[in-house]
């Protein structure tokens, strides 16, 4: 393991940090959960592929086409290595969010009588904590085949409930659908034992690793998952590229979910075969830039070290939930422990509206997000609108949890409550 880093010498390699906040404040940024800002050497990896290398990628014999393509499939080799994946089996996206469409319209569209094919009876389990790019696409796949939406409940501290495990993955589930990390409870989810229950009736698992990959040391082999969607914005790489992974049985047995240049074998005016994985399943010239700056973004955080990346996590993270339990007046919405929970904290001040919270802190340099999150049905399960989350990564340290403590008793202060 690469020695341990300093978040004070880690901000120093991001540019948005010098910027001065409301206040002549410095900028807290305690909103990683939403997007990570990004290290120079990821800006310089897009501004230097411009600048020397831009082509289409695999569509030309000139020395750009063979220097982007170059960059582009190096890329791919990196996220893969990253997840313990082979490099085949990696396909680039525009967003998490598209991969998880692209799964569940894959599957929609599979041939009567495949093992993809999804039907009248089937069943699609997820749970009450989904982000909603892991719930409407398999809510519209359910009403578009006929079949069953079912899900984990999720109890009072914020956790699934596993007593009914069994029995919710029947033999007629298709498809088990999860986060691994909760965006709004921070609660990370038993994903092998869960795999493996699927996997005994026969079922799919589709893990949404958004909030765990650019966190924690994340390997496909190991997990015993079907698929993986994350995005790159959130692992200090650029918007605009997202990563859908899947076993290679998979790739080869499903259908394409976008159509045109790049994607085909062969094609004549009434028929068409597709390339294999990857081409298979990226159509069109993509995200070339946004795909070398993802690779530049998993060598800084292996860099850093993703063991190292968890461990400055849970520090942050203890440090904060001991600071919270000091607050009167304020409910953290999820684990109040450290077991199996990621650096993300929802929390409500008494008397003091989600949106309020976040304008007072704004005042200080604290950025933070406010609302529901993409969780409609779990802040419904909870009887609340919305909340004030706090999400930490590897540029935080104790004293921006500090400056937000003291925002909100501020704001505490500003509404008298």
């Amino acid at each position: 393991m690469s020695k341990k880093f300093d978040p004070v010498e880690v901000r120093k390699d991001f540019p948005i940090f010098s910027k001065v906040m409301r206040g002549n404040s410095g900028l807290v940024y305690l909103d990683s959960g939403a997007t990570s800002q990004k290290p120079r050497e990821v800006l310089d990896a897009e501004r230097e592929f411009y600048e020397k290398n831009n082509a289409a990628v695999h569509r030309g014999s000139h020395l750009l086409a063979e220097e982007a393509s170059a960059a582009y499939e190096g890329a791919r080799q990196k996220v893969a290595s990253f997840i313990g994946a082979n490099v085949d089996d990696v396909i680039f996206t525009k967003s998490a969010t598209e991969s998880l469409n692209a799964i569940a319209y894959s599957l929609g569209n599979s041939k009567s009588g495949s093992r993809y094919e999804i039907k009248s009876g089937d069943r699609i389990v997820l749970s009450e904590m989904e982000h909603h790019a892991n719930l409407i696409p398999w809510q519209q796949l359910a009403k578009r085949t006929g079949a069953e939406l079912a899900w984990f409940d999720v109890d009072s501290n914020g956790r699934l409930d596993l007593s009914n495990a069994s029995e919710l993955i029947n033999s007629r589930t298709k498809i088990v659908a999860l986060t691994h990390q909760s965006n709004v409870l921070g609660t990370i989810n038993p994903v092998s034992e869960i795999a493996a229950i699927a996997h005994k009736v026969g079922a799919l698992f589709v893990l949404d690793g958004c909030q765990s990959v650019p966190h924690f040391p994340v390997n496909v082999q190991s997990l015993g998952i079907d698929f993986l969607a994350f995005s790159g914005h959130k692992a200090v790489g650029p918007t605009g590229v997202g990563v859908l992974w899947a076993k290679a049985e998979h790739l080869a047995g499903m259908e394409p979910f976008l159509f045109g240049g790049s994607m085909i074998e062969s094609v004549t005016m009434t028929n068409a075969t597709w390339a294999p994985a990857p081409r298979k399943f990226e159509a069109g010239v993509p995200n070339m830039a946004q795909a070398v700056g993802l690779g530049a973004a998993v060598d800084y955080l292996q860099k850093l070290g993703m063991a190292n990346v968890a461990a400055h996590d849970e520090e942050l993270t203890g440090y904060a939930l001991e600071k919270f339990s000091a607050l009167s007046g304020v409910r953290i919405i999820g684990p109040k422990d450290l077991k199996d929970r990621g650096a993300v904290i929802s929390f409500v001040v008494d008397g003091i509206h989600p949106h309020d919270v976040g304008q007072v802190l704004d005042q200080y340099g604290v950025a933070v997000r406010t609302g529901h999150h993409c969780a409609w049905p779990l802040m419904k399960k909870f009887g609340i609108t919305g909340t004030t989350r706090a999400s930490f990564y590897l540029y935080n340290d104790f004293q921006d949890i500090d400056i937000l403590i003291d925002s909100i008793d501020r704001a505490q202060k500003y509404f008298k409550v």
